[in-house]
């Protein structure tokens, strides 16, 4: 249930509307099971999409488990006007101005798998659910698979960062690592550099740099740690130390690291989507993916993992799939 007021309005006999809060039900399922568009996910990208078919009069449905893959991250930078916010307002205030347009409703659930029919897909949900739309955008984000290191989940997305564009400037000059090894171990060092130069590489077992890349980062003070990571110590997800298998430890303050990540939602898959090498949805550069009529958006399509980058993706999803909708409607 949610309340929505009913403000008077004057007909042309002189009649007026309701002038006081009443209770509409809005859950979707009662009352509309047939939708222009489904949306799976209801974060940045979702929500933006949403905004961009809400504002072309599309009737759209979000559909949305409540767990982005930021939720433990405490900021969220690098997004004009937003800068310094928590994601979690972010996407707050972004649905209630969603929520503005009358023609976009919300499903707090999880959709489960999903099939073509005659005139379009339908969906279904963990909670049984059965909902119909013309077309689909997928924004349902990724899946990190975090190493087996006590204390990695705790700090994930608060001293344990995935890009320096996001989090670099709150941890410059502090004394950070790199966990990898490796291409990714090389390159990364050479990056995060430019934010501190108290920098440590730790490959969590035997280095397989090339002996120039060994040289190349003793050149710069940066050390190489080869040794196995039994533990990290830290206080309510901000590191203070890496305890190594032997017992040994080394005081640190954030680390970068690249981890492996599975798809959120396997429905794209189900119906034909394809993938990237890398295991992102593939699409072109209007959000279409190799599947007519599904669109994808956000996360789960690049490893460019910024909110404002979300944002700008599921704009441009939502409204590239409207304008196909007009341009199909136009013509038949």
């Amino acid at each position: 249930m949610d309340t929505r007021r009913a403000f008077i309005k004057k007909s042309g006999l002189g009649a007026l509307t309701l002038s006081f809060p009443i209770q509409i039900n809005l859950d979707p399922i009662i009352s509309k099971t047939h939708f222009d568009v489904i949306i799976v996910g209801g974060s940045y990208a979702g929500l933006a999409a949403a905004m961009a078919l809400g504002r072309a009069l599309r009737t759209v449905l979000i559909i949305d488990s409540g767990k982005p893959c930021n939720r433990q991250t405490p900021y969220s930078h690098n997004f004009l006007t937003q800068d310094g916010r928590p994601p979690n307002e972010i996407a707050s205030l972004g649905k209630q101005q969603v929520e503005n347009y009358n023609t976009i409703s919300f499903l707090n659930d999880l959709a489960i798998s999903g099939n073509r029919t005659k005139k379009g897909f339908e969906i279904q949900t963990a909670t049984n659910k059965t909902i119909f739309a013309n077309k689909l955008i997928f924004a349902s984000g990724i899946k990190d698979i975090k190493p087996k290191i006590n204390g990695f989940d705790a700090c994930w997305g608060i001293s344990i960062l995935h890009c320096p564009y996001c989090h670099g400037y709150e941890v410059k000059n502090k004394k950070t690592g790199i966990l990898g090894n490796g291409d990714y171990g090389i390159n990364f060092s050479k990056l995060i550099s430019n934010w501190t130069q108290d920098l440590t590489l730790f490959t969590n077992g035997k280095s397989i740099l090339t002996q120039e890349e060994t040289k190349l980062l003793e050149k710069h003070q940066i050390e190489i740690v080869e040794k196995k990571i039994e533990y990290l110590e830290h206080q309510n997800g901000y590191i203070q130390n890496t305890v190594f298998s032997d017992g040994t430890k080394t005081s640190i303050e954030a680390i970068y690291t690249k981890i492996p990540f599975e798809q959120h939602c396997k429905i794209p898959e189900q119906l034909g989507c394809e993938l990237t090498d890398n295991g992102y949805i593939k699409t072109d550069h209007l959000q279409k993916t190799t599947i007519p009529d599904i669109y994808a958006c956000g996360d789960n399509t690049t490893r460019m993992r910024t909110v404002a980058n979300a944002v700008a993706m599921g704009t441009t999803a939502g409204m590239m799939l409207n304008k196909e909708y007009v341009i199909e409607n136009f013509n038949k």
